[in-house]
């Protein structure tokens, strides 16, 4: 701020959007989020955004219903599916309304855990073991992809298959992951940073919903869990970690 840089790049999603919009309402803002930056009082309208803020998010809710659908897929056993919450989101309610509708309809069990700290985790896997949860689904949250290492490691010990939003979690040991591609929304972010250095207000330039997706399998991790993966869903996959 005491720089007066030309434009700001939130990135890594949040809070790194609240708090540049807390520091300035003058300097240009391009933001990567996940969520409906509407609802989060970031912008107006997706279509007008207004003010001095514009960006790139991913709508990782919407999704949890496909990724119900592939855990049961590719762990189909008996257990109720174990769903990771970070109680310390505003809107973490949007994608547990939306996984408890996709879980009705398909008559899975559905059991919430919750962990707002990394000091939180040994505890929830304990409850996952004691209570024998058959998979495990992990909320879109930066919260958990900050911690990814340490959730995929935990997993991996109590050997619970697990499905998460990011490629990379699948690339740090996990399971299997289906969400948007990071290197194509930060492309898109990148590219409205270059039209405001060249002139353009952030007002103008609409919402982009990120709607790039990746579908990945680690092999080597299904391998040690004694699962055998569906040929169909190898095929569908984008890409498949051996």
């Amino acid at each position: 701020m005491r720089r007066q840089v030309a434009v700001i790049a939130a990135t890594g999603g949040e809070p790194s959007p609240q708090v540049a919009k807390a520091a300035t309402q003058s300097i240009p803002i391009v933001f990567t989020a996940n969520g409906d930056p509407v609802s989060t009082c970031l912008v107006a309208s997706l279509n007008r955004p207004g003010g001095n803020m514009t960006g790139v998010t991913i709508f990782g809710a919407t999704l949890v219903a496909k990724r119900l659908e592939l855990l049961r897929e590719i762990a189909p056993g008996p257990g109720a599916i174990a769903y990771l919450m970070n109680p310390n989101k505003p809107d973490r309610e949007i994608e547990l309304r939306n996984l408890q509708a996709a879980a009705h309809a398909l008559g899975q069990q559905i059991l919430v855990v919750s962990a707002g700290s990394e000091s939180d985790f040994d505890a929830v896997f304990a409850a996952l073991v004691q209570q024998r949860a058959g998979a495990l689904l992990v909320a879109s949250d930066a919260f958990f992809w900050d911690q990814r290492e340490k959730l995929v490691a935990l997993a991996a010990r109590e050997r619970i298959p697990a499905i998460y939003y990011l490629r990379g979690f699948t690339a740090a040991g996990g399971l299997i992951s289906y969400g948007n591609s990071l290197n194509d929304m930060y492309r898109q972010a990148g590219v409205y940073t270059a039209r405001i250095l060249k002139g353009e207000k952030p007002a103008d330039l609409p919402i982009i919903q990120s709607s790039k997706f990746e579908f990945v399998i680690n092999l080597k991790v299904a391998n040690a869990l004694g699962l055998e993966i569906p040929p169909k869903l190898l095929a569908l996959a984008d890409e498949v970690i051996e």
